[in-house]
């Protein structure tokens, strides 16, 4: 059987504080407003207002146990997430946004790809993140590629608009985890 060649995944680079600006509007327009609902990947019927501000991307970018992904092309930044090394050998993946008029045609599971690689080089056995339990076609998403809820959920940090207004009062973050073997196994 011969296997299709998968495209060259795009060049991924280190975010800088030059890129925050330029992020920000990124992520937000992956999730909310109406410009959001050009992709599948949009939190408009359940948050608005900011999904993330400068500040709280600037603080990502200070963390020296922090590295903030991102690809672009001549338009700006197209897809970008973080992986935090949260010691005991596990991984976070998060603030993940894949510009609306390019979800689905590969570029996510290209940048997940990337944060797996580099929590493992991090010494990562395991990568965790959280999504808002609502969200049922993104939790199925990270399903597929092998990621499992754990039947733990987080608290929506209601009252700090830095996250957006809720627009529903049952919010809550399931928490999904993954194995990362070794490369060789």
């Amino acid at each position: 059987m011969v296997v299709p060649d998968l495209p060259a995944p795009p060049p991924i680079r280190v975010a800088t504080a030059a890129d925050v600006p330029s992020l920000q509007r990124l992520i937000h327009s992956a999730y909310r407003g109406e410009s959001s609902r050009a992709g599948w990947t949009h939190e408009a019927d359940l948050l608005d207002g900011n999904r993330i501000d400068e500040d709280m991307l600037r603080a990502e970018l200070a963390d020296p146990g922090t590295t903030l992904f991102l690809t672009e092309d001549d338009a700006g930044p197209r897809g970008c997430c973080v992986v935090t090394d949260r010691g005991d050998g596990t991984a976070y993946f998060g603030t993940f946004a894949v510009r609306p008029a390019a979800q689905g045609g590969g570029l996510g599971d290209a940048l997940l790809r990337h944060a797996e690689s580099h929590a493992r080089s991090l010494g990562a056995r395991r990568m965790e993140l959280t999504v808002v339990t609502q969200r049922a076609d993104l939790i199925a998403w990270y399903a597929r590629r092998g990621y499992t809820p754990t039947g733990e959920t987080r608290p929506f940090p209601y009252g700090d608009e830095r996250f957006g207004r809720p627009r529903r009062d049952d919010l809550a973050f399931a928490v999904l985890v993954k194995p990362l073997p070794s490369p060789r196994g």
